[in-house]
């Protein structure tokens, strides 16, 4: 606490000798994927506030500075018998960029997003103030709003969050499915269970898997999917597996899920290439964003005639109308495989109205991610614009981190423009950082 102070202290004599303005947010990496029109801003560079604070074990939290990533934040909880309750797919995201966004996996059927399990936050925002949030102190109103408003509002400088205890090993089980009714009826039934981990894979109509983990403190064998053996392939290819904890919480990195397979990461050769220590999300995504930059793949598909369009979406969906959003979505997207993780939020705190989902409900997150390529020329944002009216006429939402294509009016009636409103002239009257449609959909900050 004494190095965070010391940063805090650093942060408030450098705010004093800079003219009023909007704070600046200095990433070596980013999760976000949309493409943005950066604009330059004054501000100061927070990127040093990246160090775990403190582990408490017995009273089941960690403090982490906003910038901290995931793959840092596990190794410090681990080594205390914990992790964080809900700990997102990829190493590189920070504990702040999941608050800000939204953050799932597998424990989320029974822990619900990050932000369910946040306690403290301490915000620096626009107006270069310094806020401490909690859930029933005056700043209540932060602390709810926080979540979804992806730095529009202030930026996370320190963070805290409840752990579970962990033991060595996950015991998993997959279990295979062929009609999506049968699928999601037993993993409503799996959610009520005593599994520790949730979670499933769709690779066509008729071929579903859910996955259950469960902690053990022996296993008699321990698979290794972090170089040459891939974690998604296993589901098909066994019924039953063990991982370390910290690899069964890391087992989508290696390969991003799955889509290491658009920078070739899966052919034998390539793969051996890359090496394990590149073979994570964080290369992927300085080649996604490089690529985005100049633009090798657009010339490519020009050349070819090829009419290509990012579809990269996580979405909510109540389990009672899973089966319906499947169905559209095999039927008119196309990408497989698809991520299901289920999502539970009874008894959690709440609400927070930015991102709201109904209480006692069952919501089912669906993650696909790919390129349409289409050979006739579509209005931009064709295939995203059709999955969120499909997502909004089930009672769904989905996560704003990658490309959006809303009108405004619709955009506020989804993610309470009342409320985010009264924030915003709470929070930063001057609107010195942009609003979240201006940032989510207009992409522009």
């Amino acid at each position: 606490m004494n190095d965070h102070a010391g940063k805090i202290a650093a942060l408030q004599a450098e705010l004093s000798r800079e003219p009023a303005g909007a704070v600046g947010l200095d990433k070596a990496t980013s999760n976000l994927f949309r493409d943005r029109h950066k604009q330059r801003r004054p501000g100061v560079n927070l990127r040093h506030f990246n160090e775990v604070i403190s582990v408490n074990p017995e009273q089941g939290w960690v403090d982490a500075e906003g910038m901290t990533t995931y793959a840092e934040l596990v190794t410090a909880c681990l080594q205390q018998g914990v992790m964080p309750a809900v700990v997102p797919e990829l190493q590189s995201i920070t504990i702040g960029g999941a608050a800000t966004g939204v953050g799932i996996e597998s424990t989320s059927f029974r822990h619900g997003l990050v932000h369910h399990n946040l306690q403290e936050i301490d915000i620096l925002t626009a107006g270069q103030e310094f806020v401490h949030c909690t859930p029933d102190n005056e700043h209540s109103d932060l602390f709810f709003g926080f979540p979804n408003s992806y730095g529009t509002l202030g930026y996370a400088l320190r963070l805290r969050t409840s752990t579970l205890p962990v033991k060595p090993y996950v015991h998993l089980r997959h279990i295979r499915f062929d009609n999506a009714g049968d699928y999601f009826r037993s993993l409503e039934e799996h959610c009520r269970g005593d599994a520790d981990f949730v979670d499933g894979t769709v690779f066509s109509r008729n071929e579903l898997y859910i996955t259950l983990g469960h902690f053990t403190d022996q296993a008699p064998f321990v698979s290794d999917y972090t170089y040459k053996n891939i974690y998604y392939r296993s589901l098909q290819e066994r019924d039953e597996d063990y991982l370390t904890i910290h690899d069964y919480i890391w087992r989508w990195d290696t390969d991003w899920f799955w889509c290491s397979k658009n920078v070739f990461a899966q052919r034998p050769l390539i793969r051996r290439l890359y090496g394990r220590k590149r073979l994570n999300s964080v290369t992927y995504t300085r080649i996604m964003h490089w690529n985005s930059r100049w633009g090798l793949t657009r010339f490519i598909n020009r050349l070819r005639g090829i009419h290509p369009e990012s579809v990269i979406q996580d979405v909510d969906i109540p389990i009672d109308r899973a089966s319906e959003f499947l169905d559209f979505l095999l039927r008119e997207i196309g990408i497989l495989p698809i991520w299901i993780c289920p999502i539970g939020t009874r008894g959690l705190p709440g609400p927070f109205p930015l991102y709201p989902l109904r209480d006692n409900t069952l919501y089912i997150n669906f993650g696909f991610w790919d390129v349409i390529h289409d050979r006739q020329p579509r209005p931009e944002g064709y295939y995203n614009h059709m999955i969120e009216k499909k997502v909004s006429e089930l009672g769904g939402i989905k996560s704003l981190y990658s490309s959006s294509y809303y009108e405004e009016s619709e955009f506020w009636s989804i993610y309470n423009g009342a409320e985010y409103r009264r924030l915003k002239q709470h929070y930063d009257p001057d609107n010195r950082f942009p609003d979240l449609y201006r940032k989510c959909v207009l992409r522009r900050h």
